[in-house]
């Protein structure tokens, strides 16, 4: 993967900016890849410990969160500009694939060892 969003890391990054942001919003395709591949969804580069999850208080309350795992600077300096409440740290994630019969039909990060 080829990092385009590296200024992301720094305080003040724009979502446009972000890797894994296209046309207004997180893109499923990126998000997966992210996911799957362990690399930061701000930067492109590969995750570490603790890894961050941005969301609203309902993806924190259910533990599912749609953004891509992230770098803990990164999700500091996306947190603003892509309207996020919650920044929540981790250990480490399950990517979920939605069931033909859930009700949330995006794919989502649920973070298993939380910081």
């Amino acid at each position: 993967m080829v990092a385009h969003g590296v200024s992301a890391r720094v305080s003040g990054g724009t979502p446009a900016e972000a890797f894994a942001w296209e046309d207004g919003g997180w893109s499923r395709r990126l998000v997966t890849r992210c996911a799957l591949a362990r690399v930061c969804g701000a930067c492109g580069t590969p995750l570490g410990r603790p890894i961050a999850f941005l969301g609203d208080a309902e993806e924190t309350a259910r533990n599912a969160f749609h953004a891509p795992p992230m770098h803990r600077a990164c999700a500091e300096g996306l947190q603003g500009p892509v309207g996020a409440t919650h920044l929540v740290l981790t250990a480490g994630f399950e990517f979920v694939r939605p069931g033909a019969d859930d009700p949330d039909t995006r794919v989502r990060c649920a973070p298993n060892s939380l910081l």
